[in-house]
C-alpha cells in the first residue's frame, strides 16, 4: 500500500509539473493562417465594378500577423433574371486574379490596409459576385471572406464639374444631368495630381450633399486634376456611382 501511495504521489507531481510547463492553450495549426478579409464592399462605378477589403493583420487566433503576400480573387457572374442561383456555393466561382501586394497591377491601388479593385470586364444586366482569399508568402491559404456582389445596369448619366482657383483653396460648382429612376445620395469627388494615376479612392469621406464643395488641403505650386461621379439608390435597391463627369484642373492662385 506504501509501495501504491508513492506511485500515486510521483503521477501527480508529474501531471503538476507538465501542467505548470505549459505556455497556453493548444493551438492548431489551422488557427494560425490569416484572417479574412474584412470591410468588403463591391459597388458599380459607370461601367465598371470597384471592389474595395481591408487586408487582414491578424490571424484567425487574434493574433498579430504579418505574412500576408496576398489575395486571390475569385468570381462568379449570373444573370440579373437567374433563379436558383446559390450564394454559399464556392463550386460557381473561377478565379479571377492573383494579386501581390509588393507588385499591384494597374487595376488595383492600396490606400494604408485597404485594397481598391477595378474590374472592367463586365456588362449590364449582370450580377457579380466575389470571394477573397488572403495567403501567406509560404503558399499558405487563409480564410475566405463572404460573398459579396453587385448588380451592373447602364449607369446614371454623368454630372458636370465646374472649378474657380483662389490663393487659399479651389471650389467646385456641381450640377446633375437628368438621373435614371431612383435616389441621389450625394456626389463622390476624386482628386489627383498631374504626375500620378488617377484615384480610385474619393477625395470625400462622406457623399456631397449639396452642389458646392471646397478643397482646401492642396500643396502651393502644384496642379490638381478632379472629376466627380454622383452617387444613387437605384430602383432595384442598388446603390452605384454614375460615368464620370467632365475633368477639370485646378491649383492654388497666386496671391494678387
Amino acid at each position: 500500500m506504501i509501495g501504491l501511495g508513492r506511485a500515486a504521489l510521483l503521477v501527480g507531481l508529474s501531471l503538476i509539473t507538465v501542467a505548470c510547463g505549459k505556455k497556453g492553450p493548444l493551438i492548431y495549426p489551422d488557427m494560425l493562417v490569416p484572417a479574412a478579409p474584412t470591410a468588403v464592399s463591391v459597388q458599380q462605378s459607370g461601367a465598371v465594378v470597384k471592389l474595395q477589403f481591408e487586408i487582414p493583420g491578424r490571424d484567425r487566433t487574434g493574433r498579430p500577423l504579418h505574412g500576408v503576400s496576398g489575395v486571390k480573387i475569385s468570381r462568379r457572374t449570373a444573370e440579373v433574371d437567374q433563379k436558383n442561383v446559390c450564394k454559399s456555393c464556392s463550386t460557381d466561382y473561377r478565379l479571377f486574379q492573383t494579386l501581390y501586394i509588393d507588385h499591384l497591377p494597374t487595376n488595383t491601388q492600396q490606400f494604408g490596409s485597404r485594397l481598391i479593385v477595378i474590374d472592367g470586364d463586365v456588362s449590364a444586366e449582370n450580377i457579380y459576385s466575389y470571394l477573397i482569399v488572403p495567403f501567406t508568402a509560404d503558399g499558405v491559404d487563409g480564410v475566405s471572406s463572404l460573398a459579396a456582389e453587385a448588380s451592373v445596369t447602364v449607369p446614371p448619366p454623368a454630372p458636370d464639374l465646374k472649378i474657380q482657383s483662389f490663393p487659399t483653396e479651389v471650389k467646385f460648382q456641381i450640377s446633375s444631368q437628368p438621373l435614371m429612376p431612383g435616389r441621389l445620395l450625394g456626389y463622390n469627388l476624386y482628386r489627383w495630381s498631374v504626375a500620378t494615376a488617377r484615384s480610385y479612392q474619393p477625395l470625400n469621406r462622406e457623399p456631397i450633399k449639396g452642389n458646392e464643395y471646397v478643397d482646401s488641403s492642396l500643396e502651393r505650386g502644384v496642379k490638381y486634376r478632379y472629376s466627380v461621379r454622383a452617387l444613387m439608390v437605384l430602383a432595384a435597391g442598388d446603390i452605384a456611382e454614375s460615368a464620370e463627369s467632365n475633368e477639370v484642373e485646378g491649383m492654388l492662385k497666386d496671391d494678387e
